[in-house]
């Protein structure tokens, strides 16, 4: 049964989804977003009614080529508002990599690339917000994904 008065004005909140990915050598992906100063996670926003898995593999397959089965969350960050609308932020974990990144051209993406960063450059090319998302990701255990209280699939 749906009710009318939660589905009347549904609360604004934006979905991110990103992706820590590392390789064998324990570094981070990161991307250099045009409309940004430093470098974050891939991934982006959930579309509306999106799976928030399905949502971060999709903007990591975009921004990165890396085409990766998302089923465990590494960290939850909520962003209250500022510049932007308040934003729930899922980190998921997309494991080790081989390869490179292949990032489309920058008018198609917003991208200025995308690259392995060794851990302890992190605070260096993050936002300090950003970075301390990446850090708690990598020190923590990961947890999976429910979706209706079922195991993502």
């Amino acid at each position: 049964m749906r009710d009318a008065r939660l589905l009347a004005k549904p609360p604004v909140c934006r979905l991110g989804c990103l992706v820590l990915v590392r390789n064998p050598r324990g570094e981070v992906l990161l991307v250099d977003p045009d409309h940004l100063d430093g470098l974050i996670l891939p991934g982006g926003a959930a579309r509306a009614n999106e799976p928030p898995h399905e949502a971060a593999a999709r903007h990591l397959f975009f921004e990165t080529g890396f085409n990766l089965r998302l089923t465990h969350l590494l960290a939850v960050d909520f962003t209250p508002a500022d510049r932007y609308l308040e934003r729930l932020n899922l980190v998921f974990d997309g494991g080790t990599v081989t390869g490179h990144p292949t990032v489309p051209p920058r008018r198609r993406s917003g991208l200025f690339g995308a690259h392995f960063v060794p851990v302890t450059e992190i605070p260096a090319v993050m936002a300090p917000a950003q970075a301390a998302r990446v850090n708690e990701a990598l020190t923590k255990r990961a947890v999976p994904l429910l979706l209706h209280g079922q195991r993502a699939a």
